[in-house]
Parts: C-alpha cells; structure tokens; sequence
C-alpha cells in the first residue's frame, strides 16, 4: 500500500515538553487542520478549512499554554479532524466524516478500504500508539497519571446559540471533573457545566474512555468556547484559568489516594 503522507511532511504526532514532571498528560486531538499532500483539499474552499468542522480553533494555545504552566507534557495530532477524527472509534460514521455540520466532504466521499485503512494507519493510531507508550512508561515507574483533553466548540451550532463558557466532559468517572469544577465556579464569573455542549460517551469519544476511564485513571475533556480562545490573550487567560483549577484538583485528588 502506498504511503499517504510523504518523507517530507510533518509527523502527525507533536510532543510538547516530553520530560514533563506533572501527572497530567495533555491531549489534543484537534489541534491542527493540516491535509497531508496527496488529499489536495478534500474539496473544500480556504475558508472551510479554516473553520471548526477542521480543528478545534484555539484549543492548541491553551493546551500549550497549559503544559508549560503544568510542567506537562502535550501530545497532539498535526492534522485536520477531516482526514479522521482522533477522538472517534474506527468504527463511528464520523471517523472520516463525509459531512460535518452541513458541509459536504466531497474528498471523503466513496473512499476505498485501502484509502481508509491508510488514513487510520498512518494519522490515527499514530496518535494513540503514542498515548499509550507514554502512559504504560509511567505507570510501570509508579508514577500517577491523569489524562486531560483540551477542546474547543462553536458559540452557534445550527442554529442554536450555547450560551456557556467552558464545559467539563466525562462518562462514568466523574472524580476530576467535581473538583476543578468546584475552583473554577468559585468566582461566579463563568458558566462551566457538566458534558455540554455535549455528553461524552464511548460510543462517540475515544480518548478520555479509553485511556482514562478504561484504565481507572483520572480523566477529564475540557471543552472552552472558540470565541473565548480565538486570540493569544484569551487562549493564555484560559490556560492559566484551566491550569491552575486542574493543579488544585489533582493535588486533592492524588492526597486522597496516597
């Protein structure tokens, strides 16, 4: 089977402070909108592919923004959700989505099993395989872990206004998302909620089901809203905000099972 991405291309895979001395490993899956070369640009106009139905905009700034104040370290995916989405199983419609919101893909129309195969091969579980070693590595030094998504959402999604700031996502472990959920509402200044703008499940999410919940540790999906995020100042302003409610919550919730 024939390579996608070519030698010259960037890894899909970017490591931010790999030596990190903090717990919490850093994920984002969307961080990049990238089209690896030989997918030209699925069809789709400059302007779509700067969009949310690419990438998570902002969401890499304040997870950045985040490892550097945490000492942690960060992976992410280089590129674009529409090659395939690195927080859906395999085996979800919206993995390689041939529409996303009411945009037509038409790049993803009609793929071959070899086409598919080389996408997930190559973009996914690159990403995942990744994860996985630097969580095994810890854990067999007797290290904690604690594993955070950073993401972002659209204040408008057809049609309907969503009104809240951030949103904490979990699905049967809801320990960390108490806990930074009681910092950052002691101001009253932010409306965070519980799984909004939507619920997390693993039927539709991959990563915090299965390394977090799936292994019993710690896990937690931030989702901020992109119009908060869109420039440097407010991606910094949440990374502190974020960064400073997770390093209190973990503290708690690692004294607790010492």
């Amino acid at each position: 089977m024939a390579s996608l991405l070519e030698p010259d291309e960037p890894a899909p895979v970017t490591i931010d402070n790999p030596a990190g001395r903090s717990p919490i490993l850093l994920i984002c899956e969307h961080a990049g909108n990238r089209l690896p070369r030989k997918l030209g640009d699925l069809g789709l106009s400059d302007l779509d592919r700067q969009r949310h139905i690419a990438w998570d905009i902002g969401a890499a700034g304040v997870a950045l923004d985040m490892a550097r104040r945490l000492d942690a370290t960060l992976l992410s995916q280089t590129y674009s959700r529409l090659v395939c989405d690195c927080n859906r199983p395999t085996t979800a419609e919206s993995f390689i989505p041939r529409i996303s919101e009411t945009t037509v893909i038409p790049g993803n129309a009609a793929l071959s099993a070899v086409e598919r195969r080389a996408r997930t091969d190559e973009i996914y579980w690159p990403l995942h395989r990744a994860i996985t070693g630097l969580i095994e590595r810890r854990l067999a030094a007797g290290q904690p872990v604690v594993v955070i998504a950073m993401h972002s959402f659209t204040p408008v999604f057809m049609g309907e206004r969503r009104p809240m700031h951030a949103g904490l996502l979990f699905d049967r472990d809801r320990r960390l998302a108490d806990l930074v959920g009681s910092v950052l509402r002691a101001d009253g200044r932010h409306l965070v909620v519980d799984n909004e703008p939507y619920a997390l499940d693993d039927r539709r999410d991959f990563t915090i089901p299965e390394h977090g919940e799936r292994r019993g540790l710690p896990a937690l999906e931030f989702e901020v809203r992109q119009d908060l995020i869109a420039t440097p100042a407010g991606q910094a302003e949440w990374g502190e905000r974020l960064a400073d409610a997770l390093a209190k919550a973990v503290r708690h919730l690692l004294a607790e099972v010492a």
